[in-house]
Parts: structure tokens; sequence; C-alpha cells
């Protein structure tokens, strides 16, 4: 996960090739419809919040016009299926949890920056019965973001809930990217680069997050877990 400390006025990607703008209405293409069985697993639960799906769809064509990204060339930087991206940016669709970091690693952006409502600046209440939650294809694995998207920031603050026996691998975050991570309920076994640690109520890891690491619940009861991500200052 990328820090919001340019959440507006972005750079563009380092190394990315400029390339025409991607902004027509998508048509299937052949090449779609044979992905069109895979890229349904990147789909996130139907339980997900609508409105979050088209926050993610505004913010993403917003973020890659802006880089003059098309969205087959998205696509390649992403491994995310051009007939995904085409379905998030018309709002038709809602990504899982690892779409989303795939995304804007790819653009070079923080995961907050794809699912921010732009606010003004202040006190802000987060109430829990309107909280937008991300979640995993399944729905046994979902996120939601303790923190308001209005300013840049190095650290982020979630909430994360894990269904009985449920798993969720993670992809490797940009390089310098921290986890804080603390089991309020249940227990979770996380694997870091191949490591396994097993995590009882009241435990907590931290561990570097530039590397592939799972989340798995071996209880029959769910699990409750709060996670602070901390970003390399560095990180591009």
């Amino acid at each position: 996960m990328r820090s919001v400390r340019q959440n507006s006025d972005l750079p563009p990607v380092s190394g990315a090739l400029p390339v025409a703008l991607d902004v027509q209405q998508v048509k299937p293409s052949a090449r779609d419809s044979e992905l069109d069985e895979s890229w349904t697993y990147e789909v996130a639960h139907p339980d997900s919040p609508a409105d979050l799906t088209a926050v993610v769809g505004e913010n993403l064509r917003r973020l890659r016009t802006r880089r003059g990204l098309s969205l087959e060339r998205l696509s390649k930087v992403s491994g995310v299926s051009r007939a995904m991206l085409g379905q998030v940016e018309l709002g038709r669709s809602a990504p899982t949890i690892n779409v989303v970091w795939k995304i804007a690693r790819a653009l070079g952006v923080p995961f907050s920056a794809l699912v921010s409502n732009r606010s003004s600046s202040g006190p802000m209440l987060l109430r829990g019965d309107r909280a937008k939650r991300l979640t995993s294809h399944d729905g046994k694995f979902t996120s939601r973001a303790l923190f308001p998207f209005d300013a840049p920031r190095t650290v982020e603050f979630y909430e994360l809930r894990l269904a009985a026996l449920g798993i969720e691998n993670a992809d490797p975050h940009p390089p310098g990217t921290t986890e804080n991570i603390i089991v309020n309920q249940g227990t979770v076994e996380i694997s870091v680069d191949g490591q396994r640690f097993l995590l009882a109520t009241g435990d907590a890891l931290v561990f570097q997050a530039d590397v592939p690491h799972v989340y798995r619940n071996p209880a029959n009861v769910d699990s409750l877990m709060y996670l602070v991500m901390t970003y390399s200052l560095s990180a591009p």
C-alpha cells in the first residue's frame, strides 16, 4: 500500500511511456472475451458498497488519464485485465482489495487515492454504520479505512476482518512498506515470505510488507485485526 502524500497533482509514474489517452466507452475485444471468465475473479463480493464502486471508478479514470495511460497499457503494467479496468471505470464492477492494490501500485499512488472522496479539512467523524469497506472476491476478508482521505500521510490505519477459515493472499507492497498488525479478536496466522507466525488475541506482528504475505484464520470464529501501514518516504 502507498501513502497519500501524493493524493493530489500526482507526478507521472517513473518509467511510464506516454501513450494516447483512452477515455472512450469500453468495447469488448476478442482478447477481452477470452478473459471474461478470468476477470470475474477480480470482482468483489456482491455485498460490497455500491457507492464505493463509483468512487473507485472516478478516481481510476482521473489518475489514469492524467498519466496518459490507455486501458491496455495499464492492464499490462498492473496485471489487471483490461476488461476489469473498463468495468471499474464505468462503475459497473467493484474490484477486490487485491485489484485495488495492483492498480494503485501501477499508477504510483497510495491505496487510499483510489477509494477516497475529496473533502474539506477539519475534524471528521467516521460513523461505523456508514463505513465503506472493500472486500475480497469471496467476501471473507474486509478492509475499512479508519482515517479521512483529505491530506497527504505516510501512515494509514485500517480495521481488517477475516471470516472463519478464511484466507487472504496479499501481493508485495512497494519497497520500505511496513505493516504493524494486532489481533483484537480470534486467531490469525500470518505468513511473511514463507515464514509463519500464529497470533492469538492481543498478539501483534511488525514486518516488512514488500514481500508476499498471507493472512489465514485457522479457527471456526471470525477474527478482527487492526493494521497500521507505514510507507517509506523514499518510495516512488
